[in-house]
């Protein structure tokens, strides 16, 4: 009987999605992600000015921050060992996932019972255990996501997880002001830690899909560097320009969307304006731009998503510069945010279907994480200096030259095209060294 091709396989996916109780499961988990992260960040920030903390200390604090930058040097725990007691029921992935969740919402009912008008270091402390809990929580759904479903069906996976990841960031967002300015800040925060209990429903009905990771002990930095070193015997040189196009494919938005705010404000957009278009509307028009990557990788094809994607998320900032010649027209400020939205939307599920095919099996937490903080890192860095070049050139050169580094973008899916429509066809890698040598 003749094997189903590539495309057949795509297009059985696709019927299938929708039902598929795993791409469901990313809702949950998503929102579980999402949920810590502006309660550590901007939502804590507002509670804090009010109680009178420096801006000073305000800013200290967003150091916590690096939690998610640097969540790689303890992903290979999290590949390798289990948790006591959990992990015996519920399997490794599903036994950190609950753990992380549990100490997450410890932390945020830490901050909730905290004053930090009188116990500032009392916050900071929950605020870091948040972070690292809410860090090492997306390093196992990951894990859980790239262990549990192949690589055709990770676009939409990922779009799963990311409407629940932007509904998150609503109830972390607007939703905890809502409650902190009718009721207080306390109410709000015990509120958000009750919300995870919906991630850890979620784990708790997830099926077991961590199975395949060696329990060999080794010395951490080894167990840091085998993961990496693994990749590398896999892909050999190829591997060089795709983790140039992995660091690369969001800095258009990284660094725009540092300045994206302050022009608003600049041109003389309200708040209100702001909120409504660029807030909710614009929260919408993501979802929509993910689930569309979601659905063009399984009928397109991975290489095929990822250069449409480089290409429509870094030209999307044209509408920025635009918009900054026109002025404060509130019909090209919804132009703007559609294209850039739905844009970043897709290259987002472009790029997690990416990242997720090149792990390995029993590797997929540590190098999943390697990536993430990869992409995201350079983004951090030149996105501090956006400031100066507005200052010194203005916005529409700054929004202008985030478009063009979509050249080099596409040049690199180009220079990758090969392995990833081998991947994406099925054919498998060669097996590392290691493995052959044991075999």
């Amino acid at each position: 009987m003749a094997q189903p091709t590539s495309a057949e396989k795509r297009r059985l996916s696709l019927r299938t999605l929708l039902t598929d109780g795993r791409v469901a499961l990313m809702l949950p988990l998503g929102f579980s992600s999402g949920l810590p992260f502006l309660l550590v960040f901007s939502t804590l920030s507002a509670w804090l000015r009010e109680a009178g903390i420096s801006r000073t200390e305000i800013g200290m604090l967003s150091w916590v921050a690096l939690a998610y930058s640097f969540k790689f040097l303890w992903a290979p725990i999290v590949d390798r060992y289990d948790v006591p007691l959990l992990s015996s029921i519920l399997g490794r992935r599903r036994g950190w996932m609950a753990l992380s969740q549990i100490m997450t919402a410890v932390g945020l009912v830490g901050i909730a019972l905290g004053n930090p008008q009188t116990h500032l270091s009392i916050t900071i402390m929950a605020a870091l255990l948040v972070a690292f809990s809410s860090a090492t929580q997306d390093v196992v759904i990951d894990g859980w996501r790239i262990d549990a479903a192949a690589t055709e069906r990770q676009g939409m996976m990922a779009a799963s997880l990311q409407l629940g990841y932007r509904l998150a960031l609503i109830c972390a967002g607007a939703g905890a002001l809502y409650i902190a300015e009718f009721v207080n800040w306390r109410s709000a925060y015990l509120t958000m830690a009750a919300l995870m209990t919906i991630g850890l429903a979620a784990t708790m009905i997830a099926p077991r899909a961590d199975e395949s990771a060696p329990r060999q002990h080794l010395p951490f930095a080894a167990a840091i560097l085998e993961p990496l070193t693994e990749m590398f015997r896999r892909k050999g040189l190829i591997l060089i320009p795709i983790l140039a196009l992995v660091a690369c494919f969001r800095l258009p938005d990284f660094v725009a969307g540092v300045m994206a705010n302050p022009l608003y404000i600049d041109l003389g957009f309200s708040k209100a304006d702001i909120a409504n278009v660029s807030k909710l509307y614009g929260v919408w028009i993501g979802i929509a731009g993910a689930f569309a990557g979601g659905i063009a990788v399984t009928r397109l094809g991975l290489w095929w998503t990822l250069l449409i994607g480089s290409f429509i998320a870094a030209s999307s900032n044209l509408m920025f510069s635009w918009l900054a010649m026109e002025g404060a027209r509130l019909d090209l400020l919804i132009l703007a945010i559609s294209i850039d939205n739905f844009a970043g939307g897709f290259a987002g599920s472009a790029l997690v279907a990416y990242m997720s095919g090149l792990t390995a099996p029993g590797f997929a937490a540590t190098q999943y994480a390697l990536l993430s903080s990869l992409y995201a890192l350079p983004g951090k860095l030149i996105g501090g200096a956006s400031g100066a070049v507005v200052d010194a050139y203005g916005y529409p050169l700054l929004f202008s030259a985030t478009a063009a580094i979509g050249i080099p973008l596409i040049i690199l899916c180009f220079v990758v095209r090969r392995d990833t429509l081998q991947r994406d066809a099925g054919v498998p890698e060669e097996a590392p060294a290691p493995a052959q040598s044991r075999a």
